[in-house]
């Protein structure tokens, strides 16, 4: 048991990355499926799956490299907000990562979503990362 599971999903992505591993397994929860759908539809990784066990589920992710260069299409993943210190941003205040080119993943009332979404729907929540 972990005291941060987000921590934990970004932190076994990074190292898989880090090591040229072409599939990562985690242990499954509902925000982290919705974390790993963000991450396939902005490109950042090539598949994924989601297979039911008895207790929690599993996540399988297959990492995206750039073909000649073995280069990660992640190149970082940051966590924002933890458990001792949530950040929270306003719908006004919600974060521009790279200035558009990266992306934040937010907790909302509406879901876990981008935080272009976010805007778009114009509702603020909880920062939990940094993608680019």
């Amino acid at each position: 048991m972990t005291t941060d599971p987000i921590a934990d999903f970004l932190t076994r992505i990074r190292n898989a990355s880090a090591a040229g591993l072409k599939m990562v397994e985690i242990p499954g929860s509902n925000t982290k499926r919705a974390m790993t759908q963000i991450l396939f539809d902005q490109g950042y990784i090539l598949n994924y799956k989601f297979e039911d066990d008895d207790k929690q589920g599993i996540i399988k992710i297959a990492l995206k490299y750039n073909i000649s260069t073995r280069v990660p299409a992640i190149t970082k993943l940051q966590r924002i907000s933890k458990p001792g210190l949530r950040k929270y941003a306003g719908s006004d205040e919600l974060p521009r990562v790279l200035n558009g080119l990266g992306i934040a993943i937010v907790s909302t009332s509406k879901g876990v979503i981008t935080d272009k979404e976010a805007r778009k729907l114009n509702v603020g929540g909880e920062v939990l990362c940094y993608v680019y």
